[in-house]
């Protein structure tokens, strides 16, 4: 078991297979040392986590469907590195969006679900630069997605 993978076990956190895309897209692209990863939408075992954030959700609710599309984030990126996680070398940039009411004004920390649960996950390899914006609404009504731009080894 990798490091990464031996402390998302100790987080309770098992990732999971890559979501197939929905549409004419690959699920990531790797680019010498880069990996862009395609949004990935919330959603947990139970399928996906729908809502607007200010009206169905509250703010808890969406950090906690954050952390659903960090771990599919991590997924993907463990497929872009041929299994090998650990090739990781850092989390360069997250782009969150919140399916929100307009009235809503706390989309940074509903992302800090992903974010908080990154650097738990990964140390200072965690760390990052970030956007958090509100949508008026999102693929499939869920909650929050979340794209990615990884360095790896």
């Amino acid at each position: 078991m990798s490091k990464i993978e031996a402390k998302l076990s100790e987080l309770g956190v098992t990732l999971p297979d890559v979501a197939a895309p929905a549409a004419n897209y690959v699920p990531y692209v790797v680019v010498g040392d880069m990996v862009y990863v395609s949004g990935q939408i919330s959603m947990n075992e139970d399928g996906l986590i729908v809502g607007k954030v200010g009206a169905d959700l509250d703010t808890q609710a969406g950090a906690d469907a954050a952390k659903t599309c960090a771990i599919s984030l991590l997924a993907a990126l463990k497929a872009a590195c041929g299994g090998d996680i650990d090739r990781l070398v850092r989390v360069v940039k997250l782009v969150g969006f919140v399916n929100s009411t307009p009235d809503f004004t706390d989309q940074p920390k509903v992302i800090n679900g992903a974010s908080d649960f990154l650097v738990e996950a990964l140390g200072d390899k965690g760390r990052h630069a970030r956007s958090a914006v509100s949508a008026g609404a999102l693929p499939l009504g869920v909650a929050v997605e979340i794209e990615a731009i990884f360095q790896i080894a």
